[in-house]
């Protein structure tokens, strides 16, 4: 079971890697210039990391606890 839960959450991290860097390229070069112009690109990219950190924190805090139900069922 355990397995399992990696292969899901490998394939989830695969899956959304690849469709933000197919979004990312899909966006109109004019949007960028934009807010590289009023300097708030930075900010923009320190959101986006920071709710990346969040979601793979909550992943990582789900798997652990899954883990730990496991291991109390199997006992």
């Amino acid at each position: 079971m355990k397995n399992i839960n990696k292969r899901i959450l490998k394939l989830f991290t695969i899956t959304l890697t690849f469709l933000i860097f197919s979004f990312s390229n899909a966006q109109a070069q004019s949007s960028e210039d934009f807010f590289h112009s009023i300097g708030k690109i930075y900010v923009v990219v320190a959101v986006i990391l920071i709710l990346f950190i969040g979601l793979f924190a909550y992943l990582f805090y789900l798997d652990r606890k899954i883990s730990r139900l496991e291991q109390k069922i199997e006992k």
